[in-house]
Formats: structure tokens, C-alpha cells, sequence
């Protein structure tokens, strides 16, 4: 009988199907070479076809097969920037909230929440629970519009908002900065001119938007809670517009504290100058030789400032081109592929760090920071904001934010966390002694997010506030913690 035979009648299989042709010679008449007898092939056949049977189908042709490998290695490819997909980005309002809000001012549409006050005795939400606030309370008549920091968005006023409409009996109103959370992002590279209009991403817009919310909200005044870079554009718009402003809470405020308060010159220092003047001229014609000392100073400094002015000059020519250089490395595609490698690799670890305790850093922490990297053009934007800070144009203009801090005189809080490890509680002490008349609140074992990590702490410093700031008494109302 031959092998063939012996192969169908062993496995009963139709004489249709026939043995491997190319299968090597060797393996068919020679079994001593592998230790197996002419009983043993038909096993080892068996086993190879079953096998490759049992593969993975792919398609039919050599074309869609090499058509699903490329499917295979693409995806393999694929990386997203801190988890989010960069393959399919969309416009933000896709991926707005149901209470999310929407409105154009100057042509960029700002994603904003609003909530209000309620009526009830008592509201609850999640763990916390408002007390009824007095009747002084409710009559503070300030709405309060929240500004969040670098990075952030209205998510990272999640915790509060609803609580902070409790305490204040008032309207809260967050939104998104330009470059941040879900409001639109202005593309330059599309044809928009920055020259001919007011730069979305630079701090006079960031200014002149928290003033049309407060109108928005159809009020004479705001309280301004400012987190982080929030607390530099609440203090801007202070000094844009101080009788919108009916106080200012600073959340670890990101504005360099001076090293020591500036010094007032007063009204007398002014007439003792004007008495020193009188004398000096007095002795320039009681003697001759002093005079003409005197004279040839005075000429020596005339020439100082003229050769100053020339350097200055100099150096605002110097300072143009370096600008331009600096504007263009800036809006390069290099800077944009910087921007989307630090984000990838610093992003969701800068978020963690931010918190005193970082294993509390849920996923929905994660999901709410990082959300907004699935907007289109959300990359370009931090690159035009970037720009646009180290390229301010006002700041050659204006005393700088430091210098005209004695110069606030509205009620201010200034709330930080001992352990803040982005921006030092002691900056925070030092800007509490040099704004006239400011309170300072240190919350102990939190970090940068006293108003996400601290809730409970962060809402009664607030109402200790508002109670100073109506002139009523601390003990009439407080805030529990449900555990």
C-alpha cells in the first residue's frame, strides 16, 4: 500500500486532497533523520495544516493582506499627547457640558458657567452643606467671576462654584481664558492679522473680558477670584477699572512679591526738598568757587543723559530686532512641536505635583486637565499665548504689577497652601504686607489647589471674608463638613 493510501485510510479523508508536494523529501522517505517512523508523518502533517488553518484570517489577495499589516503598524504608530488622541481633534463646543455656556465678545466665542444662589435653607452638594446665610449676607448684591490659572480651565472650579453661590448669595461666573478649557482658539497662521486688532491671548484681552462679564451679569461691581496667573489678570483688572472691582481673593497668586514695601514720599519730604533747592541756590552766590563747581556738575549731568538717551536708543533698536527674532522662534512650527513634547511629558505630572497629597489626583481629575487637548489648534494657541506674554507691549508702558501693589485699596484675601510647591507660601506672606490692609489665610497640608484639594478650608476662609467685608459677626453662620 503506498504512503498515500495508508495517509487517507488512517485519517479518512477524501481522495480529492492530497499530500504536501513540496513538503521536503527527506521528511516523507527518510524518518531516521528525525526520529519518527512512517506511522508518525501523517501526525505531523495533520499538525502543521491545523495550524496554519487556525491563523489569523486576513484577506484574500496579496494586496489586502499587505493592506491590514499597514492597518496594524499605523495603529501601533498612533501616540496621543497626555492620553487624548490627536488624530481626530474637534471644535470645542463638541465637547462643552450641559451646563456649559457660550458667548462672542471681539470675535472669539468664550466657553463660561454660570450658577446662582440658592433660596433654600439648607443646599447640599456632595459632602458640603451651606448653612442659610443672614439677611446682611444675601444683600452683598456682588457677583464673583472666577479666573483660573495657567493650564486650567472652569473644571478646576468644579468643587466650588455652586458653594461659593451659597456663601456670596450671589451669582459665580468662571470661563475659559483664550488658549485654555473650551473656548475658541484664534489661528494667525489662517490669515488673522494680530497687528490690526487686540491679541485673544494677551493679558489686555484677558482684562477687558472679565469687565464684560461683570456687565454680563448686569452689576456695577465684582468680586475678583483670581488662581494662580487668574490672580495677575483679577489685580490688572483692578487697576484697568477699580470701581468695577469690589474686592480681590487671591488663590496662591503667581505676582512676584516685592522684597520690601516702596516708599511713600510725603507731602513734608516734598517741602524739604524745596527748602534744600532754596539753600543750594543761596549758596551758589555767597561763593563763587562752590557756584562754579555746582555749574560744572550740573553740565557733566546734562551730557550723562544725553549719552544715556543715545544708548537707550541703542538698545530700543536692539530690543526691536530681538523681539522680532524672538516673535519668530516663537510662532515656528519648532516651538509648536516643543509645546505638544512638554506637554506630553510634563502635563499630567505637573497636575500631580500641584497637589499637596498627589495619590489623591484621580482619573477625573486627569480628564478634566487634560480634556482640552482635544480641541482643534489647542497647541498653536499655548504657542500665540506664550508669545504674547513675553512679548507684551503694554508692559514697556505701564509700571509693572509689583510696583503699583501698595496702590490697591480694596478689601483683598490672599489664600495659599503651606506646601505649595509652585508657588512659595511665603511669596504669598510677603504680597500680604505689601497690599494696604489684605488678610492672609494659610491652609495647612495643601498645595497649589486650595480650592480642589481643600474645599472645606477654602470656602470658610472665603465666608470669613464676605462676613468682614459686610461688618457682620463670624459666629452667625457656618460651614459643616457631612462626612
Amino acid at each position: 500500500m503506498t504512503k498515500a493510501a495508508v495517509f487517507h485510510q488512517q485519517w479518512a479523508l477524501p481522495s480529492s486532497i492530497q499530500p504536501l508536494r513540496k513538503f521536503p523529501s527527506c521528511l516523507v522517505h527518510s524518518p531516521l533523520k528525525f526520529g519518527f517512523g512512517d506511522a508518525e508523518f501523517p501526525t505531523l502533517m495533520s499538525t502543521f495544516v491545523a495550524s496554519a488553518s487556525s491563523a489569523p484570517p486576513f484577506g484574500g489577495s496579496g494586496a489586502e493582506y499587505s493592506e491590514q499589516l499597514s492597518d496594524i503598524g499605523t495603529k501601533k504608530k498612533r501616540k496621543g499627547i497626555a492620553g487624548i488622541d490627536q488624530d481626530e481633534l474637534v471644535d470645542p463646543k463638541l465637547l462643552a457640558d450641559p451646563d456649559s455656556c457660550f458667548c462672542e465678545f471681539k470675535g472669539v466665542h468664550i466657553h463660561h458657567k454660570i450658577y446662582k444662589g440658592e433660596s433654600q435653607a439648607h443646599s447640599t452638594f456632595k459632602n458640603y452643606t451651606v448653612s442659610q446665610l443672614p439677611h446682611k449676607t444675601k444683600e452683598l448684591g456682588f457677583p464673583m467671576i472666577l479666573l483660573h490659572g495657567f493650564g486650567a480651565s472652569v473644571f478646576s472650579w468644579k468643587k466650588v462654584m455652586k458653594l461659593l453661590a451659597e456663601v456670596s448669595g450671589s451669582k459665580v461666573l468662571a470661563f475659559d481664558r483664550p488658549a485654555f478649557g473650551l473656548t475658541s482658539r484664534v489661528n494667525f497662521s489662517s490669515g488673522t492679522d494680530v497687528s490690526k486688532s487686540l491679541n485673544p491671548y494677551s493679558m489686555a484681552f484677558s482684562v477687558l473680558a472679565t469687565l464684560y462679564f461683570i456687565d454680563l451679569l448686569n452689576a456695577d461691581k465684582a468680586i475678583l477670584v483670581g488662581h494662580s496667573a487668574g490672580s495677575l489678570v483679577a489685580v490688572n483688572t483692578y487697576f484697568e477699572a477699580p470701581e468695577r472691582v469690589a474686592a480681590l481673593i487671591l488663590i496662591a497668586p503667581a505676582i512676584l512679591a516685592p522684597l520690601s514695601a516702596p516708599k511713600i514720599v510725603e507731602k513734608n519730604q516734598v517741602n524739604e526738598d524745596s527748602v534744600m533747592k532754596e539753600n543750594n541756590n543761596s549758596t551758589i552766590r555767597a561763593n563763587p568757587i562752590s557756584g562754579l563747581y555746582k555749574v560744572l556738575s550740573m553740565i557733566t549731568k546734562y551730557i550723562s543723559e544725553a549719552i544715556t538717551k543715545m544708548m537707550k536708543g541703542m538698545i530700543n533698536m536692539l530690543n526691536s530686532l530681538y523681539r522680532k527674532f524672538l516673535s519668530a522662534v516663537l510662532r515656528s512650527a519648532l516651538a509648536t512641536t516643543l509645546i505638544r513634547m512638554v506637554i506630553d511629558k510634563f502635563g499630567i505630572a505637573a497636575v500631580r505635583n500641584a497637589w499637596y497629597d498627589p495619590n489623591k489626583v484621580d482619573e477625573n481629575v486627569i480628564d478634566g486637565y487634560t480634556k482640552p487637548l482635544g480641541t482643534k489648534d489647542w497647541d498653536r494657541a499655548l504657542v500665540e499665548f506664550t508669545a504674547a506674554t513675553l512679548l507684551d507691549e503694554e508692559s514697556k508702558t505701564k509700571p509693572t504689577v509689583t510696583q503699583r501693589l501698595h496702590q490697591i485699596s480694596c478689601p483683598v484675601l490672599i489664600v495659599t497652601g503651606d506646601t505649595d510647591r509652585l508657588v512659595p507660601s511665603w511669596n504669598a506672606e510677603r504680597l500680604a504686607r505689601v497690599i494696604p490692609g489684605s488678610t492672609l489665610e494659610v491652609i495647612k497640608q495643601c498645595g497649589h489647589l486650595p480650592h480642589e484639594e481643600k474645599v472645606e478650608e477654602f470656602i470658610a476662609a472665603v465666608e470669613k471674608f464676605l462676613q468682614r467685608l459686610v461688618g457682620t459677626n463670624s459666629n452667625e453662620y457656618n460651614l459643616q463638613y457631612v462626612k
